[in-house]
């Protein structure tokens, strides 16, 4: 399959994932793939923390006490969703452009990943949920101070007919302009 057809192709699976677990070995052999993001001095700035299928209910029952108690059983649903999760961290570096940069490599890496885990059937979310700044679910989670979570990345198979369509985008043409 070539690249622009991945890229075209790609798209999030927020639902309708396969009750299959999500393997550790195929999610790092596809983190290893995805490492070879551009980032700055290879500075590497990423870690990550994956929660596998088989502890994902454990996983959902602390992070659910981040939110108010009456909230819990909306959230208990939404969190079981995916089969599995990769939480990626990044370091905060205090230099505003270091910083940046960073941040860019991640949000790389991030693409490199769910173009891979999209060529092997592996349906990604890339989610920004009010978690991904709580202290309260920082300390739960074990992200230290200086490190700011990316994305949760919800994990799952799927099954192709489930595949939602392709929304337009934006010819470049209509966002391009020309120094002179």
């Amino acid at each position: 399959m070539s690249i622009a057809k991945v890229i075209r192709e790609r798209r999030s699976i927020k639902k309708a994932y396969k009750p299959d677990a999500v393997p550790e070995e195929l999610v790092l052999e596809l983190l290893n793939d995805a490492v070879y993001a551009p980032n700055h001095g290879l500075r590497e700035p990423w870690r990550f923390l994956f929660v596998p299928t088989q502890n994902k209910a454990a996983f959902v029952e602390k992070l659910i006490t981040a939110y108010p108690a009456e909230s819990h059983e909306a959230r208990r649903e939404m969190y079981n969703q995916p089969a599995a999760y990769l939480i990626v961290i990044m370091k905060e570096d205090p230099r505003q452009k270091q910083w940046e940069e960073d941040f860019s490599a991640v949000c790389a890496l991030i693409q490199n990943f769910q173009l891979l885990a999209w060529e092997r059937n592996l349906g990604v979310v890339w989610k920004t949920n009010a978690h991904n700044w709580d202290p309260k679910a920082h300390q739960l989670l074990g992200v230290a101070p200086g490190e700011k979570i990316v994305g949760f990345l919800h994990l799952g198979f799927f099954d192709q007919k489930d595949v939602p369509e392709a929304r337009p985008r934006t010819r470049a043409e209509e966002k391009f302009t020309r120094f002179e």
